[in-house]
């Protein structure tokens, strides 16, 4: 609970700032974000975690007969919007943990869900940091709805005029900092219309929260732009999808475990049998990585987004990537995740993943550095090199057979996730797309 003395000075600081609705803001299992929206009169009631939502209205949640559910903000997340709705108005945010009415952490709540995880790595004397690279697209609008034609036809690090999305970046940022998001930078992506920003590193449940205010901030941008942002990992045939490739790294007073100055590569054995984690349960949480039918789309050669199960220091075909950078900098990314996964779940589950390669010392074995896309399947396999899942049905297979995803998830989540993404694979299995139209009616 939000202690006395800093309660006073969030309702101090939402007068001066003439806040007159505050957001009690969530995320549901899916990764959606939810709020319920109360007017200044109501502060120091949402501030005491008294603030009650129908939990069986929220997809995965809870049935109707349990369906009460209490917000509890954490005071370090409260932020002003940094756009005024009306004259004289503002609206503050702040992000809360879903509890039932006995006072326990509901087990449904993707946000304790990352809190377990962490305390799990505190357990091992680990505080894990997070800086994720979040691609996204822009795209026109059409009488207000979203089309897919993009806002430009600029590449890779483009400048303006050709890049059309600078100025729209630059206010995405700017938004970003002033609700205490630290960025390190944003330029244009490989795709037309396409763009990244990088995230500073922070504790990881910093990082998820920043990761949903980013959503956020950049579909209002977008909107107050006249166009539409989308986190869809793949809405474009032919070219690049987005990925959120995640850098990681554990630390413990202050220094980083990965590192080990006389270790091969320079990385530690505590920083190899992550690795090893990460490559052993990387499809058992592909799913929750890679959570849409859509994410598979994205993940297949030729398009820089990982197909194999393997991890390099140089080359970016593998699953796990080793920067060049050392000492205190020292980190691995993963290059699997997209933006639309759920970003509590996603870091949870990468995090227990590392953490058990430690706890068994797996062996990740060597690195690989030739270009895995260009390797012949006996290459592959005279390599051990796995692949992920194909398709979000095989991804969830590999889901319900990982006991360290399903502890991590918790039975409450893992079951409801599971049930929503097999309805979400069944619903699309039985459309029938244009490209089967065009191959088929006439050749048969």
């Amino acid at each position: 609970m939000i202690d006395r003395a800093r309660k006073q000075q969030i309702l101090e600081l939402a007068e001066r700032q003439h806040v007159k609705f505050l957001r009690l803001q969530f995320t549901d299992i899916l990764g959606s974000i939810k709020n319920v929206e109360v007017p200044d009169r109501q502060f120091e009631q949402a501030l005491d975690g008294e603030v009650m939502f129908d939990g069986s209205s929220i997809e995965g949640f809870v049935r109707t007969e349990e369906s009460d559910m209490y917000l509890r903000p954490d005071a370090e997340t409260f932020q002003v919007l940094p756009w005024t709705n009306a004259p004289g108005e503002q609206v503050a945010r702040i992000i809360c943990d879903i509890y039932t009415p006995e006072g326990e952490p509901f087990a449904g709540c993707p946000r304790s869900t990352l809190k377990r995880a962490i305390a799990k790595a505190a357990a091992h004397g680990f505080s894990m940091n997070a800086a994720p690279e979040v691609e996204f697209f822009l795209f026109q609008t059409r009488n207000g709805a979203p089309t897919t034609e993009t806002h430009d036809a600029a590449s890779y690090f483009d400048l303006a005029p050709v890049d059309l999305g600078e100025d729209v970046r630059r206010e995405i940022v700017l938004a970003l900092e002033a609700m205490g998001v630290f960025v390190e930078a944003a330029h244009h992506e490989v795709a037309a219309g396409q763009h990244e920003v990088d995230f500073r590193y922070d504790d990881a449940l910093v990082t998820a929260d920043n990761l949903s205010t980013f959503r956020f901030v950049v579909k209002n941008v977008a909107i107050r732009n006249g166009l539409h942002a989308t986190f869809m990992p793949k809405p474009l045939f032919g070219v690049n999808g987005s990925g959120m490739h995640t850098h990681q790294a554990l630390f413990s007073d202050g220094h980083n475990r990965f590192f080990d100055p006389d270790g091969q590569w320079q990385l530690s054995e505590k920083c190899l049998h992550y690795i090893g984690g990460l490559l052993r349960h990387a499809k058992g949480f592909c799913a929750i990585t890679s959570p849409l039918v859509n994410s598979y789309k994205r993940l297949v050669p030729g398009y820089e987004a990982p197909t194999d199960v393997a991890w390099s220091e140089r080359n970016r075909s593998p699953l796990v990537r080793v920067p060049a950078a050392r000492g205190n900098e020292t980190r691995i990314e993963l290059r699997m995740p997209d933006p639309s996964c759920n970003p509590y779940l996603a870091l949870a589950v990468m995090l227990r993943a590392g953490l058990d390669g430690i706890e068994k010392e797996i062996d990740p074995g060597p690195p690989v550095n030739k270009n895995i896309y260009k390797m012949s399947y006996r290459e592959r396999r005279h390599l051990r090199i796995d692949e992920l899942p194909g398709n979000l049905r095989d991804a969830l297979d590999e889901l319900e057979k990982d006991d360290l995803v399903r502890e991590t998830l918790g039975d409450h989540i893992f079951e409801h996730f599971l049930e929503a993404k097999r309805g979400e694979w069944d619903d699309y299995i039985r459309q029938v797309s244009p490209w089967e139209v065009g191959r088929y009616l006439s050749a048969y």
